[in-house]
């Protein structure tokens, strides 16, 4: 195990799902920058599901499309996803963003499948009121651990390929603005008027 007690982590845990509506940690805070922990039994499964519960809830109430557990302040390798938000079809057929059911990965890494990229706005719940340019993988392949504790791999392409990227990218110490094409980056106000 890394730097976290088994006994902290559990604490941390109880300490965000006891709180109705959980703060969603912004940039500056250490939590963010640095790689998260491989979630390796710190939780038992009702431990687990209840955090999972707590992080979907704060992913709608933001809303967002997935959520990192350090977004939380919780240091371990897990990650909520979920885009079923209704989307014209220009900008879902542009972006390649058809809907995307709940799923929780658990230790997540992507590898990309082929060369293609695409490039497009993003932003962030932890950097919030903000909009840049980020380049991606088009399709990347993700293998996880399911909160049951089945090994999963599963391919993603278009817009799902980049919410994958994002949530991994958090648990690795990386924000997406790392990424982005810094002269794009606008207030989401400024975005949403283009």
């Amino acid at each position: 195990m890394g730097t976290y007690t088994r006994e902290r982590i559990r604490a941390l845990v109880r300490g965000v799902v006891e709180q109705e509506r959980p703060p969603i940690v912004q940039l500056g805070d250490p939590v963010l920058r640095n790689p998260a922990e491989p979630f390796d039994g710190q939780l038992d499964s009702s431990e687990l599901a209840e955090l999972l519960a707590t992080m979907r809830k704060a992913m709608h109430e933001a809303p967002g499309v997935g959520l990192a557990a350090p977004q939380l302040g919780i240091p371990l390798r897990i990650a909520v996803i979920e885009d079923v938000i209704p989307q014209p079809e220009d900008i879902a057929q542009v972006r390649e963003r058809p809907p995307l059911p709940y799923f929780a990965v658990i230790n997540p890494a992507y590898t990309a499948v082929g060369d293609e990229t695409a490039s497009f706005f993003e932003g962030c719940l932890s950097f919030t009121g903000w909009q840049a340019v980020v380049e991606r993988h088009r399709t990347v392949r993700l293998e996880y651990r399911t909160p049951e504790g089945l090994d999963a791999s599963r391919d993603f392409t278009g817009w799902p390929a980049r919410i994958v990227q994002h949530e991994t990218d958090h648990l690795n110490g990386v924000v997406y603005i790392d990424k982005a094409r810094t002269r794009s980056l606008m207030s989401s106000d400024a975005y949403r008027e283009r």
